[in-house]
């Protein structure tokens, strides 16, 4: 090693070049780090502006099959944006099948198809509307299996916290170009009693939003004063479909006049209010022993079988004026009897309401025998024969995926009406 070192040490040539190769080798070194530092820092910055107000790219629009050019002339070309949110506002709520499947159940289904609609992107910037995937509907009551929506009005507030708090798009509109899911008995009043729900009212944080709701009347009320797309009620499209396997819309139909569900003898309930505005009650006391009539109070599975069976079926108000059986009747070809004065029926211009139904004022329920008796006598086959149209059928099933004409579809259609809401640059 002395050798070695006294060598190196009576050569300066060599200790030239030795200095020269440690010179050589910190300044590798330091623009090594430099480089690194520079990348890691322009990485950092990208990941926190990953949106920006350029067109969509290749790589965005491969991210959805379904998006194309020819989606573009499409419900005026309307384009929806999906938030993304924690699964504690959805996901996790379907850990109950329930939650998928009950009449409250198209704030899901309206989710999962636009999840892979054409109208959908992945750009916000590029995007008309906002849709907010909240689930508020499937949070069970352990005591009668009803939906309990109590914790909806936190629920969405706390979404809306989120979303704002992570990007721009609420608070630029104030909320105005978003949508909202609300399928219960008053809507975004969030109340299954009428009056609690007219004196809470809408929450202040969805008043410029667009809700897409169940219910909907014809005059003022509290609970739809806010700009509202009325939809229908869910049915499960699959469990339609396997009725009509087993009784085809034009099959025999032995019960004249068919209703299930609560009827109760006396109306006045524990919380002192009328059930139904007393209607129901009023059909069973009045028609419980006429043979025309199959009435029945308690729950059975297999009911779509009897609605299969039925020429009429009676769809009279409940707490709300809306009922899934609206929709039933009208897949399973059954007329639809509607005993709800001032109901706001869904997608008025893909089914004709005035033609595939009955409507008898609440007043009149005690005479529904003999306007039933004239129908039948009179137009009752034109009528079965317009409800006959798969279209109609269609309009009011919601798909999972859209489909052309499907219930999702004529939400569409709505929306695209609603551009001017727009702030797409």
């Amino acid at each position: 090693m002395k050798l070695l070192h006294s060598a190196r040490n009576s050569n300066p040539y060599k200790k030239s070049c030795y200095k020269l190769f440690k010179y050589a080798l910190w300044l590798s070194i330091s623009l090594y780090f430099l480089s690194s530092f520079l990348i890691t820092r322009h990485t950092t910055t990208i990941s926190t502006t990953t949106i920006s107000r350029s067109k969509p790219s290749r790589a965005l629009m491969a991210e959805n099959p379904h998006l194309d050019s020819s989606a573009h002339g499409k419900f005026n070309g309307m384009r929806i944006y999906v938030y993304d949110l924690p699964p504690q506002f959805n996901s996790d709520w379907l850990k109950n099948e329930r939650c998928s499947r009950h009449l409250f159940a198209a704030e899901v289904a309206i989710h999962r198809a636009l999840l892979s609609s054409e109208v959908r992107t992945f750009d916000p910037w590029q995007a008309d509307l906002f849709f907010v995937p909240v689930y508020v509907s499937c949070n069970f009551s352990e005591v009668n299996g009803f939906p309990a929506i109590g914790h909806a009005r936190a629920l969405i507030a706390s979404a809306i916290q989120y979303l704002s708090s992570d990007l721009p798009f609420w608070n630029r509109s104030r909320g105005s170009d978003h949508v909202f899911v609300a399928s219960h008995d008053f809507g975004s009043c969030f109340h299954s009693m009428e009056d609690m729900a007219i004196s809470e009212g809408i929450p202040e944080f969805l008043r410029n939003s667009i809700i897409l709701q169940t219910f909907g009347v014809k005059d003022k009320h509290p609970c739809q004063e806010v700009e509202n797309v009325v939809v229908p009620p869910y049915i499960s499209p699959e469990s339609v479909a396997t009725t009509l396997e087993a009784s085809p819309v034009t099959g025999h139909r032995d019960i004249f006049a068919f209703f299930r569900g609560k009827m109760e003898v006396h109306p006045k309930n524990v919380s002192g209010r009328y059930y139904s505005k007393r209607v129901r009650t009023t059909i069973l006391r009045r028609y419980g022993n006429d043979r025309r009539f199959y009435l029945r109070r308690h729950r059975f599975a297999g009911y779509q079988s009897e609605i299969a069976r039925s020429k009429f079926c009676l769809c009279p108000l409940g707490w709300a004026p809306w009922s899934p059986r609206l929709v039933e009747s009208v897949a399973l070809g059954c007329v639809p009897v509607i005993i709800a004065d001032g109901i706001r029926l869904p997608f008025p211009s893909a089914v004709p309401w005035a033609e595939i139904s009955l409507t008898v004022a609440e007043a009149d329920v005690g005479k529904l025998g003999g306007i039933l008796a004239h129908v039948a006598e009179t137009n009752l086959t034109a009528i079965q024969r317009n409800l006959g149209d798969p279209r109609v059928r269609k309009a009011l099933l919601f798909d999972d995926t859209v489909s052309e004409g499907d219930a999702t579809w004529q939400v569409l259609i709505a929306l695209s009406g609603k551009l001017d809401r727009s702030h797409r640059g």
